[in-house]
């Protein structure tokens, strides 16, 4: 079987290599040269527009201003912003999706790396499992029904990706009251200040905290974060350098917020001692 296998292919391509001598032109030097022609084709028009962009900007030694094709600088990033919300680039969006789908710890690992390499495995199997001859694509419904389920669920959690909503600030700053009712700080003016500066720095992100709030990358539910009694110092530290208090923490910094605001948010957590009984 293997030995006919073998004979079948050398006529092929015994096949092929007549067929190019009569009606075609072989890869070198024709195809090659095509393709190389086309690349210094693109290359020059990306360094054209890099050129136009660059010195169409008034003052662009600069980086103030824009020209045909936009500003060459933007302002300086905003440390301690409270609105932007971290998001991959748009080819990454399926998998961002998929890591709403499969959540942190039991599943997550299927999301990111058990579902994208059986896939790739997958695709780099195909040429050794289907080695037919036949190009007719009507006469080929695996692998038809194959690349339309991928190119469609692919796109479709791309659009979902791209679509998703994360929670807004201002929508969960209307629960602090409740907060510091269920909490027991509705006196407490610091924590208060905490709570609205917890609500709108993207902490509920990946943290929980009563019924608000996601629960990503293992982050602790922080509803009694002050009944383990770590103190306001501690809280600073870690919202400071995570990694620095807790080895490993995927955490980021929240260094730029400034140290009132971090003070503030640390006097909300130390107050967070769980809900209170009435």
């Amino acid at each position: 079987m293997a030995t006919n296998r073998i004979a079948e292919r050398c006529r092929v391509f015994k096949q092929y290599k007549e067929d190019v001598k009569e009606r075609g032109k072989p890869f070198y030097p024709y195809a090659m040269f095509h393709d190389t022609l086309m690349s210094l084709v693109v290359v020059v028009v990306i360094i054209g527009l890099a050129i136009v962009w660059k010195w169409t900007t008034p003052g662009h030694h600069t980086g103030t201003g824009a020209g045909w094709l936009g500003k060459t600088l933007d302002i300086p990033a905003d440390s301690g912003t409270f609105n932007f919300v971290p998001r991959p680039d748009w080819y990454f969006y399926f998998l961002f999706y998929l890591l709403r789908v499969f959540k942190w710890p039991n599943t997550v690992f299927l999301g990111t790396i058990g579902i994208p390499t059986l896939c790739l495995m997958l695709l780099l199997a195909i040429p050794f499992l289907d080695v037919r001859m036949e190009r007719r694509i009507l006469r080929r419904p695996v692998a038809l029904i194959a690349s339309v389920l991928v190119v469609f669920s692919m796109g479709y959690l791309t659009w979902l990706g791209a679509t998703a909503k994360e929670p807004l600030g201002s929508e969960i700053l209307g629960h602090v009251p409740a907060w510091s009712v269920t909490e027991g700080f509705a006196t407490n003016k610091p924590a208060i200040d905490g709570a609205k500066l917890f609500a709108v720095s993207g902490c509920l992100t990946c943290h929980t905290y009563l019924s608000d709030g996601g629960h990503q990358l293992g982050a602790p539910v922080l509803t009694a974060e002050g009944a383990k009694n770590k103190g306001v110092a501690f809280e600073i530290a870690h919202l400071k350098c995570p990694a620095c208090v807790n080895r490993g923490s995927p955490m980021p910094s929240f260094s730029g917020l400034g140290d009132t605001r971090l003070q503030q948010i640390a006097a909300f957590l130390v107050a967070s001692k769980g809900p209170v009984k009435h």
